[in-house]
């Protein structure tokens, strides 16, 4: 292994700043930005002010170990607590990324039922679509199994339910199908030793912005309640504005008990994920003395200062109530690019959370060959003219490109955007 795995490669792009939707090389080319790095950026890239208060934070207090409070967690924390949370979830764990994010939730959840003596549970259920991490734990209990190669054989096995995925539904109410199959999963290993089920509330790369049908998540919950299983929703792409809402989960009628929202919280400017938890939650833990182990890097005071500075652009600039009619116009233009194509099989996703799935036979729903790559080969040519995707599919949901500009597109950019995708799809499928 090299210092940097792509330092020796030539067709790695080199990318000396950004602004607004664009990055921009060493050889001066642009490249809108139209999947905000890995779903990422929201606010826009070079936003003077959020390096200000970096820098200012950063010759303020620089590193403070975590457990110890300063200007910027205070502020950051009370910002959460008062414009983005439930009133009933206020307790807030920080950690540097969705990774780490989604392994403390899984503790804490598991902790949880320790605290009340229910040793018993401590399985966490995961979907066969998902995407949670890296770490050994979050990598066992998602559903993306590229992302496991050889690492597989040391995983710890984790229950595993399907996830809704409707273009190869059969069953004639898509819902009851699901949400059965949940409950068969979770049956199977026995409610009573199921502490929690982690889960994203719209699918993000690895599913490519699979939406649920109506009433998945209203049943599933209530399964869960009534078996004092937690949900975890796992926010990292969903959160903080990205499908229209403040959470993906509020789309539906269900709150979850631990909320994990990264990328979006510091919009690309830092690296911050915040793991929240209902206080009753948060209360059992305490009553039994367990703690919740910070790392190093946890709530550093310059990535809080970010993110609240990102939070409160978010606020004033009115961003995420843009981000639904936003995502509309998006809608619009790629059914009219893709709507009949014979080699796109869906559009679909919500606010600016989107994609498209390619197949070889529309009619048939075929897929490509894994190794013809197509998804790959679409976003490669797609960034050659100057528009930059992110290819998702984890093996059972194959080819996807995945669509999640900053909030502050504009519609000659989305329209840029969907020529770019379309000429791309195009060359790669059609020739």
């Amino acid at each position: 292994m090299t210092a940097w795995p792509y330092i020796h490669n030539k067709n790695v792009k080199t990318i000396v700043r950004s602004e607004g939707c664009y990055l921009y090389q060493d050889d001066g080319k642009r490249i809108l930005d139209a999947c905000g790095g890995a779903i990422v950026t929201n606010i826009g890239h070079g936003r003077r002010e959020v390096a200000d208060v970096v820098a200012k934070s950063t010759l303020n207090t620089g590193y403070v170990v975590p457990p110890w409070l300063t200007p910027e967690r205070g502020a950051l924390v009370e910002r959460l607590r008062r414009d983005w949370l439930p009133d009933d979830m206020s307790h807030i764990h920080t950690t540097c990324g969705g990774s780490e994010g989604n392994e403390a939730a899984m503790k804490i959840a598991v902790q949880y039922h320790a605290a009340q003596g229910k040793l018993e549970k401590c399985k966490i259920v995961g979907r066969n679509v998902s995407y949670h991490g890296t770490t050994i734990t979050t990598l066992a209990v998602g559903g993306h199994e590229s992302r496991k190669t050889g690492l597989k054989h040391a995983l710890q096995i984790h229950p595993c339910v399907e996830a809704p995925y409707l273009l190869r539904c059969e069953a004639s109410d898509p819902t009851e199908y699901y949400v059965q199959q949940f409950i068969n999963g979770v049956e199977k290993e026995d409610p009573a030793t199921v502490a929690a089920l982690i889960a994203e509330p719209i699918t993000g790369a690895s599913g490519g912005a699979l939406i649920p049908p109506d009433g998945y998540w209203d049943q599933v919950s209530e399964y869960c309640k009534e078996h004092d299983i937690l949900i975890i929703s796992d926010e990292v792409m969903t959160g903080y504005g990205r499908t229209g809402t403040r959470f993906g989960y509020q789309h539906w009628d269900f709150t979850p008990d631990i909320i994990v929202g990264g990328k979006g919280l510091g919009g690309g400017y830092a690296p911050i994920t915040a793991v929240c938890s209902k206080d009753r939650v948060a209360e059992k833990l305490a009553s039994a003395g367990f703690d919740v182990m910070f790392h190093t890097f946890s709530a550093h005071p310059a990535a809080c200062a970010a993110a609240d500075k990102v939070l409160q652009i978010l606020e004033e600039e009115n961003l995420v109530a843009q981000v639904e009619p936003k995502g509309n116009i998006l809608t619009t233009q790629l059914q009219g690019a893709f709507s009949n194509h014979p080699h796109v099989a869906e559009i679909r996703g919500k606010g600016l959370l989107q994609a498209i799935e390619l197949v070889a036979n529309r009619d048939t729903l075929e897929p490509y060959e894994p190794n013809e790559r197509i998804g790959a080969k679409v976003a490669n040519l797609a960034l050659e003219k100057g528009v930059s995707f992110y290819p998702g599919g984890n093996g059972i949901v194959k080819d996807v490109l995945v669509i999640g500009p900053p909030f502050t597109i504009n519609e000659d950019q989305i329209s840029e955007l969907v020529r770019g995708l379309s000429e791309a799809v195009d060359e790669v499928t059609l020739n």
